[in-house]
């Protein structure tokens, strides 16, 4: 709950730099564009806004289901729990992914990138230790987490 309300938070911050015109693609660098799946199972281009603007909706609405969360006592949790934690993680990293490729200059000018970064390295630790994103995924921001394992910011 925390880490989506901090990188909805985040992506708050950069609105008004994430515009249409301004990212009219969905990526993470030159190498990492991302497609939106339709209701009919189209794979569909949209602008960064567009697609971010999708993806923290589904993530809103999956943890405030209560049947994927359950908040009343003797409640269990579904049985692809996991799985679906795991579909939470993917998306929330494609955020922070663009955030860093697209925006990280206006970080820097809003002085906000030491806790942009204080962030991506708790949400990678965190994200490790219960193995919630595939390393496949992860590859857009691949030098920056083998520069804070090195570091010792991320544990290995």
């Amino acid at each position: 709950f925390e880490f989506f309300n901090l990188i909805n938070l985040f992506y708050g911050i950069i609105t008004n730099f994430c515009t249409m015109s301004e990212c009219p693609v969905m990526n993470a660098g030159p190498a990492y564009e991302y497609t939106w799946t339709d209701s009919q199972r189209r794979t569909v281009k949209l602008p960064a806004p567009q697609y971010i603007d999708y993806e923290l909706t589904q993530v809103q609405n999956l943890l405030d289901d209560e049947r994927v969360f359950p908040t009343k006592e003797r409640s269990a949790f579904p049985r692809d729990f996991s799985i679906r934690i795991r579909i939470i993680y993917r998306k929330l990293f494609r955020v922070l992914a663009h955030i860093y490729w697209a925006h990280y200059e206006a970080m820097v000018n809003l002085r906000a990138e030491g806790h942009l970064n204080s962030l991506f390295a708790h949400f990678i630790s965190f994200s490790k230790e219960f193995d919630l994103i595939d390393k496949k995924e992860l590859a857009p921001m691949a030098e920056l987490i083998a520069f804070y394992e090195q570091q010792g910011i991320i544990p290995t």
